[in-house]
């Protein structure tokens, strides 16, 4: 079952339930990778990434100008977007693919940097932020 299709029953569940926050936000998600497909991207993993991203970024700047109840809404948005997106990998587990995929290419230098971050984008597809992704080989190939 696709990620669009278990916020399509988990939302219908909600209502049932009498849970409107709960639905609304469901809703909410399922009108965006609506729009994504629309658009022809397709990219579920994508769009709940991104929009997992939108909703802490908003938390922060609402709860940092004083807006706790707004702050509390999106990160309850962020913490549902979050139940539909794979398990994060462990430190452990990301340095430990960074080798794999340095040792793979043989890279040496910062300059082949690209080459690394090419073969791990499959391979870690979606259960690690590209920047984290970036700063582990940056460390591995300075060190």
């Amino acid at each position: 079952m696709s990620a669009a299709e278990q916020i399509r029953e988990d939302a219908q569940a909600a209502l049932k339930d009498g849970d409107r926050k709960r639905a609304s936000a469901l809703r909410m998600i399922q009108d965006v990778l609506q729009q994504e497909n629309k658009m022809g991207k397709g990219d579920e993993l994508g769009a709940l990434q991104r929009e997992h991203k939108k909703r802490l970024e908003a938390a922060k700047a609402f709860a940092d100008a004083g807006r706790y109840e707004q702050a509390e809404d999106e990160r309850f948005e962020a913490e549902l977007i979050e139940a539909y997106l794979p398990a994060q990998l462990s430190d452990e587990e990301l340095a430990d693919l960074a080798r794999l995929a340095i040792a793979e290419t043989g890279a040496t230098e910062q300059k082949h940097m690209g080459q690394v971050m090419g073969l791990l984008k499959d391979r870690v597809a979606g259960r690690a932020d590209g920047k984290r992704v970036s700063t582990e080989v940056r460390n591995q190939l300075a060190g």
